[in-house]
Order: C-alpha cells, then sequence, then structure tokens
C-alpha cells in the first residue's frame, strides 16, 4: 500500500462518487485530505468517514467556477492542514441534451465547472507549489468519452477532451517546479451522475457487453490508483493518462 503519511491533499467534487473514492484512498494511505464542494452536508459526511478511518480531513464550501472563492479556499487548506502536496481537480457536471436542443446557456455551464473550473483550481495549486518551492502532484479527471462519441454528451465531451490538453501543458511547463501533472480517465463508473443511464437495462447491457471485464467500476477501485498518483517518491511520473476502464476503450 502506498504510505502517503505527511501529504496534503485537495480533491474538488470531493464528497460524492469518483471524487469521495480518490479522497477516501488518499486518507486510507495516510494522507490529510481538503474536501472543496458546494454541499456542506455531503461534505460533513465524507470527513466523519475519514476521521472513523483514523485519517484526517476539512471540509470547505466552495463553488470552483468563482476565482475569489477557490483563493480563499486554497488559502484556508494551507493554513488549516499546512503547505500542500496533491490537487486533484476532480469536480464536475454533466448536462446531457440532443445537440440540436442544446442551449447556450447550457453548453457554458458545463464548461464552466468542467474546464474552466479545472483551469482555476490547477492554476492555484501550480501558484502554491511554485512558491513553496516543494514540489507536487496534481491529478486532473478527464473520462473515456474523451476518446469516443457519445450521443446527447457534446458539452461534456469537449469539457473531458479540454482538459488533456491543460493536464498535458501543465506537465510540461511545471516539471522545472518538480510538480507532475497525471490525468485520470475513468470509464463507466456506478454514481449518482449516470443513476439515469443505471436505470436503463438495455444500456447497461450494451456498456457491459463491451467491457471485457464484463461490468462497471465501483467507486471504491479507484482507491489505490489514486494514492498512487499522490505518491510523492514517484518523481519521474508526469504527462501520463491512466485508463481504468475494464478495458472498454480497447474492446
Amino acid at each position: 500500500m502506498t504510505d502517503l503519511t505527511g501529504l496534503n491533499a485537495v480533491v474538488t467534487g470531493g464528497n460524492a462518487g469518483i471524487g469521495r473514492a480518490m479522497a477516501i484512498g488518499i486518507a486510507k494511505a495516510g494522507g490529510a485530505v481538503s474536501i472543496w464542494s458546494r454541499n456542506a452536508d455531503r461534505n460533513a459526511e465524507v470527513v466523519d468517514e475519514v476521521t472513523t478511518l483514523g485519517g484526517r480531513a476539512i471540509a470547505i464550501p466552495c463553488d470552483i467556477t468563482d476565482e475569489t472563492a477557490v483563493i480563499d479556499a486554497m488559502e484556508r487548506t494551507v493554513t488549516e492542514l499546512g503547505p500542500l502536496g496533491c490537487f486533484v481537480a476532480n469536480a464536475g457536471i454533466v448536462e446531457a441534451s440532443p445537440i440540436v436542443d442544446l442551449t447556450l446557456e447550457s453548453w457554458r455551464r458545463v464548461l464552466a465547472t468542467n474546464l474552466d473550473g479545472a483551469f482555476l483550481c490547477t492554476r492555484e495549486a501550480a501558484r502554491r507549489f511554485v512558491a513553496q518551492d516543494s514540489g507536487g502532484s496534481i491529478i486532473v479527471l478527464s473520462s473515456t468519452i474523451s476518446r469516443y462519441g457519445g450521443a446527447d454528451l457534446a458539452s461534456y465531451a469537449a469539457s473531458k477532451t479540454g482538459v488533456l490538453g491543460l493536464a498535458r501543458t501543465l506537465a510540461v511547463e511545471l516539471a522545472r517546479h518538480r510538480v507532475r501533472c497525471n490525468t485520470l480517465i475513468p470509464g463507466w463508473t456506478r454514481t449518482n451522475i449516470n443513476a439515469d443511464r443505471q436505470a436503463d437495462d438495455r444500456f447497461m447491457a450494451a456498456t457491459i457487453a463491451r467491457t471485457p471485464m464484463r461490468r462497471w467500476a465501483d467507486p471504491d477501485e479507484f482507491h489505490e490508483v489514486t494514492a498512487f498518483l499522490a505518491d510523492p517518491k514517484l518523481t519521474f511520473h508526469t504527462g501520463n493518462e491512466i485508463i481504468v476502464d475494464g478495458g472498454y476503450t480497447i474492446y
């Protein structure tokens, strides 16, 4: 098991789904976690879960599309936990719509959270890492939708493809500061964000048939890969895209 004792991490959207699993994974490996998300009640539940595991966590209500809120959340994080060691840009939303019905307002709302939010958060993390001169790790969450077309998901696909370019640039630009940036690309995972698709028997059958593992992932299966990507000992691992999809994109 990866040992993250002494590492302080931020996980945006860390109170549900894969984000929650990533926060728990860091905590299980010994790291302290700051949960940034807008839902204070769910934030508190994850803090309690981490505490029960014997770890340390704080929760900070934060709208990642608000530049001032992101800056303030980072300042509070390092004040309460200590120097930043890992930043996980996970928060995201989906608004499904056929392209002919997709409104500009919906398009912009998804891009504002998934791409602009990732930019604001990783920029603030980069500033903190450079100022600390301590090195560090940034993990950006994309999706397998960045590898294929998906009906009704134009805004989500565009945003999750966009973060790939952001992450690659961060990996190159921040390497001189000993800051690594890697992208985690999950496949079909049982979370609330896709509850409607899980309720569709035909869709489930089709996606499971195309997945060599013959099932969807459980969020808890992202514990170890998150700890791996956060591990400060992996000093030469950057610019990588790790796909965890049960083989879906190669089948």
